[in-house]
């Protein structure tokens, strides 16, 4: 019997290990997760077990000829360069979704701590105080109170169940949910403005993407509730540490509880030492419970797909039989930047996509690039827990409908990549795109409007009216704010109607600069995306 060599780079519980090392077709080797340590054993070993800690790049691929399959005991992939794997044909997993009980319970663990001020209260005790200002430990109850939940996913549908019995009003911010997609009526979907606005707690349970990184800024800080109380278990990245250490130093709010920071260890973050605010060391999902069951299920995913019995949360594409896949993979990108555009067009949630594709190069191909586009167009919203493999899964529990179009009205192209996407106003969007030299995307055609430009890089998508000095007025408030156009295309509907300009600029466009474009009188609307 031939064996797996399955290299373990990472502390695992000693129920996992033992389903590994009592395996009759699995040689194991378990070493501390440290390049020097694992290095030497890259030679013969065709699945890598790690977290975070393990820098799986370029150079440490090219040390392991016979890799097969990458098990991430976590669900972001920070770290692994999936590209370079994908090349290779190396099968990278994750483990999404595990540990939302931990993080929700370690969410309501802090929200208690900050309404009832344990801390404060436990320190003086601890320093040989009894009350020594009663008014001043005066802590809050939950019963009765707000609570708003930015990001209705795993952990934040936790966080509702679990403070729905303490009797807490829920409201809920999430773009990507439809009402009817809430399973429980008590649950309120309101819009973001109006749930700062209400909530005495905020708590937030984004995914770490580009869209969100950056999110809670000084904005929508002050948008908060005088005297609410912010908790973010989610990512350190999406809030605006200053923002919110001003917000606590001039009281308009009353306290803080993080688990996640901008920088790891925060050794300069402004929010340390501050009375009012709680921190834990990231450590949302350390819990046996946790541990164990992230441990079971990284193991049982790579025996699984080592036999080739299941493959579940590849967040990769596996190579497709009889085909290469560096002649399909253009195709790929075409496809997930097209639905990246369109999530950034769309102004409602999607609930329809119509896929029509047209030329012999894409025979065979329908599914992957349909997966690829719904990827595309998920993943703005929901970050690394999107995969080609989910992506359909995922669509479908938002309420998304998918079908094959055949005459949509887009130009005539050899080798052609159509899509129409209906939004829940019954908008519709439609995009072409196809490939240039077999390996360049090009979107050629976005409703009405006949393009031709390459999605990438940081674009800039303006729909003015068609009148003279447009060119002339944008280009003069680029060059005010030192901003370099790359490229400039652009489509008309009708001579004296309306337009459609792409941009691509070298950097993208600061909030003040985007507002003063928003201003001008010839404007319809504009909107940045990042490719």
């Amino acid at each position: 019997m031939s064996k797996y060599s399955i290299l373990v780079a990472t502390d695992l519980t000693d129920e996992s290990l033992h389903l590994l090392k009592t395996a009759p077709d699995v040689d194991l080797q378990i070493v501390p997760p440290q390049s020097k340590t694992i290095r030497p054993h890259l030679a013969a070993t065709q699945a890598l077990i790690a977290r975070d800690d393990v820098l799986i790049d370029t150079d440490l691929l090219d040390n392991a000829p016979q890799l097969k399959l990458i098990g991430r005991v976590s669900a972001g992939l920070g770290g692994i360069d999936i590209e370079s794997a994908t090349k290779r044909g190396i099968i990278v997993m994750n483990t999404p979704g595990t540990s939302a009980i931990s993080a929700g319970e370690h969410t309501l663990a802090l929200m208690l701590a900050l309404s009832r001020r344990l801390v404060t209260t436990h320190n003086s005790i601890k320093d040989g105080w009894w009350l020594l200002d009663r008014k001043r430990q005066i802590g809050t109850q939950l019963f009765n109170k707000t609570l708003g939940i930015i990001g209705l996913g795993r952990v934040g549908h936790v966080v509702a169940q679990r403070c729905l019995a303490f009797g807490m009003h829920i409201l809920a911010y999430d773009p990507y949910l439809a009402e009817d997609q809430v399973d429980d009526d008590r649950i309120t979907l309101v819009g973001l403005r109006e749930l700062l606005q209400r909530s005495d707690f905020v708590s937030i349970h984004v995914a770490a993407t580009p869209e969100t990184r950056g999110m809670f800024n000084e904005s929508l800080v002050r948008l908060m509730k005088p005297g609410a109380r912010l908790i973010n278990t989610a990512f350190g990245g999406v809030m605006d540490e200053n923002a919110v250490a001003e917000a606590l130093k001039d009281g308009h709010l009353a306290g803080v509880a993080l688990d996640v920071y901008a920088q790891e260890p925060p050794y300069s973050s402004p929010l340390l030492g501050m009375e009012n605010v709680i921190h834990t060391p990231h450590i949302g999902e350390n819990t046996r419970e946790a541990t164990q069951d992230l441990s079971l299920q990284i193991v049982q995913q790579v025996l699984d797909a080592l036999r080739g019995a299941d493959y579940r949360n590849v967040v990769n594409l596996p190579f497709m039989p009889g085909i290469d896949f560096e002649t399909i993979r253009p195709y790929l990108v075409l496809a997930e930047r097209m639905g990246m555009i369109l999530h950034v067009l769309a102004r409602h949630p999607v609930r329809r996509v119509a896929v029509e594709y047209r030329g012999d190069e894409l025979a065979g191909l329908v599914k992957p690039l349909t997966v690829a586009l719904l990827k595309g167009l998920l993943t703005p919203s929901l970050g690394e827990s999107v995969s080609y493999i989910n992506a359909p899964i995922l669509a479908s529990e938002r309420g998304i409908q998918l079908t094959q179009a055949k005459g949509l009205k887009t130009g005539e192209y050899i080798n052609l990549v159509s899509c129409q996407v209906t939004l829940e106003d019954g908008e519709e969007i439609i995009m072409a795109g196809t490939l240039l030299d077999r390996k360049e995307p090009h979107i050629v055609q976005l409703n009405e409007y006949r393009m031709n430009f390459v999605p990438e890089g940081n674009l800039l998508i303006m729909g003015s009216f068609d009148q003279p000095g447009v060119i002339g007025k944008v280009g003069t408030l680029m060059a005010t704010n030192n901003i370099n156009i790359a490229s400039w295309h652009t489509g008309r509907s009708e001579r004296g109607g309306n337009t459609l300009t792409v941009l691509t600029l070298d950097q993208t466009l600061p909030d003040a600069v985007m507002q003063a474009l928003l201003t001008q009188d010839f404007i319809r609307h504009a909107h940045q995306v990042e490719l």
